[in-house]
């Protein structure tokens, strides 16, 4: 048997990439359908149920007063009902996801009617007897129509959501690790191999690393140390090209590590900042990223210097792109913000806990 030929950077770069799934797409959007148990979603279906409930209640009221008192009868059942049907849906929307649409609809407008028939019951235990009068029909039949009409705007946005989603995607794709940083990088650790083997190997296995991940179907959300940690190798790089004309500095608080986020969010605007902020400017710049925790939420913030001669303005593709993919993940959770300073361009991103 002959001998295993001795490891060296290139043998570390090509094991970086290893075998790369097959992404499946088709299995992954159903379920998200479902995905409920987000603040955006329960304050709309929070808003919308109500809004029926105020018309609904309107006809039958002679006065005012008979309104409000209806209405505040009516809140009495539905609020309970509809966050135990949301916390349902979202416990079950794996095995929803994998019904066909009858029996979706079953399913949903029995949950439907079972949760209208849990709130009547907690409001007549309370001795509410205007529930008791109403009788148990009239709320579980309603309950099952508003779960039913939750269930088509449930479809309908996930409709909707398709091309937004394959948008996002193409542009994730477009974003990822361009060309001309893979020929800079690979230009760089030949230059190093003679007189730095060590620093050239080093440079090479955090290509790896960047193009495993960039190549990789990994899943629906990382973590922003995952994220960090990859904006770091980045950043590592171009230190080896920039040299003392790129300074980078990291305050980052290890509590915020945690936040999820979708993968390679970091990485396109710390690109954005090295292309924008360092390479057209003689004098070089500094970058800043920033972590840190506040009021319950992830900031992370990526300020670049500004050269005294602007650099061509980009499309905007990467702050798009990130943009998009936190409103696809996070909703109304996430918040973004870019804008220009007198001497810095600054990002920054609020994601939850």
């Amino acid at each position: 048997m002959s001998p295993s030929p001795p490891d060296d950077p290139a043998s570390t770069f090509l094991s970086g990439f290893g075998t790369l799934p097959e992404p499946d797409a088709a299995e992954a959007r159903p379920a998200a359908m479902f995905d409920v148990c987000h603040v955006g979603v329960v304050l709309r279906a929070t808003l919308f149920t109500h809004a029926v409930l105020a018309v609904g209640v309107l006809f039958p009221a002679a006065t005012f007063d008979a309104w409000v008192l209806s209405f505040a009868l009516g809140t009495g059942i539905v609020t309970p009902a509809l966050l135990a049907w949301l916390i349902a849906a979202c416990a079950l929307k794996a095995p929803l996801a994998r019904l066909s649409v009858a029996p979706q609809a079953a399913v949903i407008g029995a949950l439907g009617a079972l949760c209208a028939m849990g709130g009547w019951q907690l409001g007549a235990q309370f001795g509410l007897s205007e529930l008791e009068r109403i009788g148990p029909l009239g709320p579980v039949l309603a309950g099952a129509g508003m779960a039913l009409l939750m269930l088509q705007w449930l479809r309908m946005r996930a409709l909707a959501r398709t091309p937004a989603d394959t948008a996002a995607k193409l542009a994730e794709l477009q974003s990822r690790i361009r060309p001309h940083f893979l020929f800079n990088t690979l230009n760089s650790a030949l230059a190093l191999v003679r007189h730095d083997p060590q620093r050239a190997e080093a440079v090479l296995e955090d290509l790896a690393e960047l193009f495993r991940v960039a190549l990789t179907e990994v899943g629906e959300s990382v973590t922003l140390d995952e994220e960090v940690e990859l904006a770091q190798r980045y950043l590592a790089i171009e230190q080896i090209r920039f040299g003392d004309r790129l300074a980078v500095t990291w305050e980052l608080d290890p509590t915020a590590g945690a936040a999820r986020m979708p993968p390679l969010l970091l990485q396109p605007l710390v690109e954005n900042a090295v292309r924008h902020g360092i390479e057209t400017a003689d004098n070089g710049g500094t970058i800043r990223v920033r972590t840190r925790v506040k009021g319950g939420r992830a900031v992370i913030s990526i300020a670049n210097s500004v050269p005294a001669t602007a650099s061509r303005p980009g499309m905007g593709m990467a702050l798009h792109n990130v943009q998009e993919r936190l409103r696809l993940m996070h909703d109304v959770n996430a918040q973004f913000e870019s804008r220009r300073d007198a001497d810095s361009f600054r990002v920054q991103i609020v994601v939850p806990l």
